[in-house]
């Protein structure tokens, strides 16, 4: 298949032994936005790293790291969480987060990750179900920040009640929901943002291209596959369908749509 330069660099950096995440999330971005040069934006990290390198206390405690982050991302360059707008998918490239200064749990996440990382401080992702937080990737510490509410500290029982918030009712904390985001599933994560913001929003080719980049980065994702075949079979791409929708009956014969999806392709056999 011959994909556009920008999905070749997104494969070539997804098998990479360590995925480089801005790279790869400014890879995705240049697809919608052709003109965009990725060394820009990673400059653009770096300079607002040595700003707050600058800042930082001689003694470099976390808390005072991330204090002087805090700082500097939200009360200097007015960083905020896009409430107002959401789902406008702007929220999910980081071109425009940095731009714009605003962006959705994940994609400010990420911008506070790659700070970090340049600061020398490792953090890492904690994808909460409805939500997206960060913390030190040291054993002894044991709290959260909220990118998406100002670098908010959170102790355990803090992402307990918002997770409660965020679902209107008590939800009980599986230890799975604090486990580290690896890069594949940051990118995934995201990429889904994008596809269920592109499909409500009536945008099947854009929906698509998001899926096609989940299958790239987790082959065996056969709800992907399903959906894909599906909006195949409404293009009217049949052939497509019946390669996708076969392979995710003979994955998941037992799924509880396994039988409508069957008679699916039944339909398009006798058609």
């Amino acid at each position: 298949m011959d994909f556009p330069r920008a999905r070749q660099q997104f494969i070539q950096e997804i098998q990479q032994p360590e995925i480089d995440l801005a790279r790869a999330v400014l890879f995705l971005a240049q697809e919608e936005y052709p003109n965009l040069d990725p060394d820009v934006y990673l400059n653009k990290l770096d300079a607002i790293a040595a700003q707050i390198r600058d800042r930082l206390p001689a003694e470099r405690y976390p808390m005072r790291i991330i204090q002087t982050i805090n700082s500097y991302l939200y009360e200097d360059l007015l960083y905020s969480g896009n409430q107002a707008n959401y789902y406008d998918p702007r929220n999910s490239y980081l071109n425009e987060v940095i731009d714009r200064r605003t962006g959705i749990p994940i994609t400010l996440s990420l911008l506070y990750l790659e700070i970090a990382k340049r600061l020398d401080f490792p953090m890492e992702g904690v994808g909460l179900p409805g939500h997206f937080i960060i913390r030190p990737a040291l054993a002894e510490m044991e709290i959260f920040v909220d990118p998406f509410h100002n670098g908010e500290v959170l102790f355990p029982a803090d992402a307990q009640e918002r997770l409660s918030q965020i679902y209107g009712r008590s939800i009980p904390m599986q230890p799975e929901f604090l486990e580290a985001t690896t890069p594949r599933q940051f990118l995934a994560r995201m990429l889904n943002n994008l596809k269920v913001i592109y499909l409500n929003g009536g945008d099947s080719q854009r929906g698509l291209a998001q899926i096609d980049r989940i299958l790239l980065l987790f082959p065996d994702a056969a709800y992907e596959r399903r959906d894909r075949g599906l909006i195949a079979y409404q293009q009217g791409n049949w052939s497509q369908a019946r390669i996708d929708l076969q392979q995710y009956v003979e994955q998941m014969p037992t799924a509880p749509d396994a039988d409508t999806i069957r008679q699916l392709l039944d339909r398009m056999t006798d058609a």
